[in-house]
């Protein structure tokens, strides 16, 4: 499996609570976009805060369609050390060593491992080097506050550009894999 980690951002890098600030912009094209990049993955990756936000809401949204079945059934793998029990279908909580379980995750055939929001699991991620492509949908707006989605870690991580697509509203996905360093 590759870790493919999908963030939603305003162009000053907030990431935090997207359902605040990115709607206005959320098209059918974006939706079919992330339609087809939930067809590409066979589980997701999720923080606890994630988690919890998504549990609260998918398994009681109407009206979603093939895609809150995917949402709703696929494998949910929730790193946390709080919570004890995973009420949303199909969720397995990771516990201990998150790096070493998500290697184990990758070593799996499959389509893409799907990490989305959960900014403290993904900056410890891409400290490690775990993640094979990032892809962000900035949005046209400066949110101004808001958790940014890279800490302050200091290090240098050099990414490739690999694909862009720009949508009518107004959003621009930017598609990044590591550069590999020897």
């Amino acid at each position: 499996m590759r870790l493919v980690a999908t963030e939603y951002v305003s162009l000053d890098g907030v990431f935090e609570e997207p359902g605040h600030w990115s709607g206005p912009w959320f098209n059918e094209e974006a939706g079919q976009f992330k339609f087809d990049e939930l067809r590409a993955s066979d589980a997701q990756l999720l923080g606890r805060r994630t988690y919890e936000g998504f549990a609260a809401a998918w398994p009681t949204m109407e009206g979603t369609g093939e895609f809150g079945e995917k949402m709703n059934t696929m494998p949910k793998y929730v790193v946390t050390s709080t919570l004890d029990k995973l009420k949303w279908a199909g969720s397995k909580a990771v516990k201990g060593d998150v790096v070493e379980e998500v290697r184990r995750l990758k070593l799996q055939p499959g389509k893409d491992l799907l990490l989305a929001g959960s900014g403290m699991l993904f900056n410890a991620l891409m400290r490690e080097n775990m993640i094979d492509l990032y892809r962000f949908m900035v949005h046209p707006v400066v949110v101004g506050e808001g958790r940014r989605l890279f800490d302050n870690e200091p290090g240098r991580r050099e990414l490739r550009l690999t694909d862009t697509k720009r949508f009518a509203s107004g959003i621009v996905i930017l598609e990044f894999e590591p550069v590999k360093t020897s």
